[in-house]
């Protein structure tokens, strides 16, 4: 998925803010590829991903019209994802059954890891693909227990590739602070990564 280029993207939002159902679709059709793995990756489990995805374009259609194009609309709209799925955090912790609910998540996850296409065709040994597979869960899982604000840090950067210009725009905080927080936050899934192979080996 690109962005729009500056001037289809401005008379597209003119659309969006017209109501213009057409524009909608196009919008959906757009940006639910990537919104979906951002939630995805934030929230860990694919039933409350897909619900959220859902969320996060029903809270587009309701703000667009408050849209003022001081960044790109893809930006606006990753935060507005980011941001939906850091209350959504904040609910689920406070419910969560503890070991029932991560034995899920992590279930989830590694049915997502499988359905992403990897086959024993695309390593030389089954064990490697074994090992890969295991070590890709364990990666995730890492990440699905962060704190959610270096989690989000994390997936936009190493995970969606967006610049510290859209972290910034995204997360609301400077240059600097992202920079640091990205830091932080890839030495505490190092050794959130670490401790797990250790425990492992153990």
């Amino acid at each position: 998925m690109t962005d729009l280029d500056p001037s289809a993207e401005r008379r597209f939002i003119e659309r969006l803010q017209e109501r213009d159902e057409r524009a909608f679709l196009e919008l959906v059709q757009l940006y639910q590829g990537r919104v979906y793995k951002i939630v995805l990756r934030m929230v860990g489990r694919r039933d409350e991903a897909e619900d959220m995805a859902q969320e996060v374009f029903v809270q587009v259609f309701k703000a667009v019209s408050t849209f003022r194009g001081d960044s790109r609309l893809s930006t606006w709209i990753y935060r507005i994802a980011v941001n939906l799925c850091k209350n959504r955090l904040k609910y689920l912790t406070r419910r969560r059954s503890g070991a029932e609910d991560e034995f899920e998540a992590s279930e989830d996850r590694a049915d997502h890891g499988l359905s992403q296409g990897v086959t024993t065709a695309q390593v030389s040994r089954p064990d490697h693909l074994v090992e890969g597979y295991q070590l890709e869960q364990i990666v995730e899982l890492s990440i699905s227990e962060m704190d959610p604000d270096f989690r989000e840090i994390l997936v936009l950067r190493d995970i969606e590739d967006l610049s510290y210009e859209e972290l910034s725009e995204i997360t609301g905080l400077a240059d600097g602070t992202v920079k640091s927080r990205l830091h932080r936050a890839r030495a505490m899934l190092k050794a959130a990564v670490e401790r797990r192979l250790g425990e492992k080996v153990g």
